[in-house]
This record gives C-alpha cells, structure tokens and sequence, in this order.
C-alpha cells in the first residue's frame, strides 16, 4: 500500500491511489470505511453527519468515490459532497440483499460493503438518481399536506369510534361537511369527548385548503407543465405536481413503460427452471404518488359515492 498522509485537520489522503468511501449514514452519526484500489482499508470511523464534519472528513481537492444507500439524509449529502467535487453513488437499499439481510449487520459492516461493491463495480449498488433540492423542497409542501389529511382521517376515525361507543352515530357525509353536520346533531353526552376532536378537524379543514391554494398556484407558475397532465380525466393539481416532482427528468428513462417499473407498477418476477408464476406488482419506488395515481384510475366509482352521498343531503 501506498504511503498514506493525514494533515492536520485529521484528513486522510493518498497521493497515487484512487480512495473509495462506503458511508453508512446515521441520524446523527455515520460510518465511513475508505479503501484504496487495491482493497486495503485506509480508515474507519465515524463522523457527525453534518455539512462541516463531512466536510473535514472528505475536503475538496483529493476526488473520492463515496458510496451510500438511499434514505432520510442521502439528498443533501450527496449534493454537499458532490459540490466538493467526489464522485457520489447513491445506492437502492432494496437492491442490496447483501447487506440488508447480512447476518452480521451492523453500520461499519455496512459501510465496508459498500466501499468494497462501489471499487469493485458501482453496478452492483442499482444507483438511483435524486431529484433536486428545490424540487425536494417543493414536494415537501404536497409531504406536509398528505400528513395532515392523515391526521385528520385519524381523528375522524376516532370521532366515529366514540360515538359508536355511546350507541350514536355521526353523519355518512364527506370529510368537508363532517363537522358542520355533527355539531347540528352532537348529543350532549358526547360534547365533552367528540367536541375537542370536531374543532381539531375543522382547524385542519383550514389548514389542507390553504396548502390546496398554495400548491395549484406552485404548479401554475412554476410548473406550467401540470397543465398537460390535468388534461387526463381525475388528475389535478396535486397529483400533476407529485408526479413532475418525482419524475422530474424524464430523459434518465430509456422508455416511458420504464416509468411503471420505477413507481412500481409492474409485476415482480421470480423465475426458475420452467417455474414461472404470474406474481403482483412489485410496489417498488414512491409510494405516496403509486397511491395518487391509483386513487385516479378508481375516480369515477369514487365520484359516484360522493354523489350519492351529496343526494342523500339535498333529496330532490
């Protein structure tokens, strides 16, 4: 091996060799092993998993292969380290059995492995691509609004329950007309459990409607593009936007059939010998927009059941 230098700032560095990092990302603190091209270790560690402490671990000026996996925190850290001018390899987590089933998984394990497949082939590590942070940024708001529509069917949910529980029944009518319709005919016994939870949910009601105005107006100025998607019966703004955010550069898909395996859409396949079962899809990629766009293939029976329920409040 080479002769390794360290400088004063703890920096590891090698002056003929190319380095290859596996960085298993943590929380707070991550894991690093770095290789040199013959598969000697150079150095393991750990280091805080924040923009300086990367920063010092693997300066500018020395071009490292830096391997990790997919996750919470892979985004910024691949933008950050890449600023710094390394080659970064983000890895599909659900590609690698390897380490994800590992009988001796552990975060410096991990980051050896990775090290090891990203010098040996990166291949082996199906990277994926990010998108950007400003589109990152922005799908953060359609994130935010799918949180609070989720808090907001738990707590009708519960309200349900309650008055169940009490031998009552709260109005069959959509999500929006809920709390009017329940506090009209709210009984007294139930004021004191049901009442808190009707005012949650209609602050909520306030708070998904302006995040509604806030994203048609982001996708009208700023994605202009959502307009030719809104042309496709049952697709609106927010699940145009979710789909241009997600999908954003659609030349890194040699087809547009490769589209359904990346949100997957497309049957899993486990073939053997002339063993070869018909199997579901595979529910790969992002889940939030494979939801959306399922929801939109089974809008009309949805808008039919609205309907209905619309009738039933204003009979003819």
């Amino acid at each position: 091996m080479k002769k390794i230098i360290r400088n004063a700032g703890g920096v590891v560095s090698c002056t003929d060799q190319t380095l290859t990092v596996g960085l298993d990302l943590g929380d707070r603190w991550s894991h690093y092993w770095i290789e040199n091209g013959d598969g000697e270790m150079v150095e393991s560690g750990k280091t805080k998993t924040t923009c300086e402490a990367l920063g010092v671990h693997f300066p500018a000026g020395q071009r490292l292969r830096i391997a990790l996996e997919t996750g919470t925190h892979s985004n910024w850290v691949r933008t950050h380290l890449e600023s710094l001018g390394h080659e970064v390899i983000v890895a599909n987590a659900r590609e690698l059995r390897g380490i994800t089933a590992s009988d001796r998984k552990s975060d410096p394990h991990d980051a050896r492995k990775l090290a090891m497949y990203a010098r040996i082939d990166p291949r082996i590590l199906s990277p994926i691509q990010h998108r950007s942070l400003e589109a990152q940024h922005d799908l953060a708001v359609i994130r935010a609004r799918a949180a609070l529509v989720r808090v907001r069917t738990t707590l009708i949910n519960t309200a349900r329950g309650l008055a169940k529980a009490s031998g009552y029944r709260l109005p069959t009518t959509t999500s929006e007309r809920l709390v009017a319709r329940s506090r009209a005919t709210l009984p007294t016994v139930l004021v004191a459990s049901v009442g808190p939870l009707l005012e949650q949910i209609e602050q909520l009601m306030i708070q998904i409607q302006k995040m509604d105005i806030q994203i048609k107006s982001l996708a009208e100025h700023r994605y202009p593009e959502t307009a030719r998607l809104e042309q496709v019966p049952a697709v609106g703004p927010i699940t145009a936007l979710t789909y241009l955010l997600t999908i954003e550069d659609p030349s890194r898909f040699q087809k547009s059939r490769d589209v359904g395996g990346f949100l997957g859409l497309c049957p899993r396949r486990s073939q053997s010998g002339q063993r070869d079962p018909q199997l579901g899809i595979s529910k790969a990629g992002n889940v939030y927009l494979r939801s959306l766009l399922v929801q939109c293939a089974q809008a009309p029976s949805y808008s039919r059941h609205v309907e209905a329920l619309v009738s039933q409040e204003h009979p003819s």
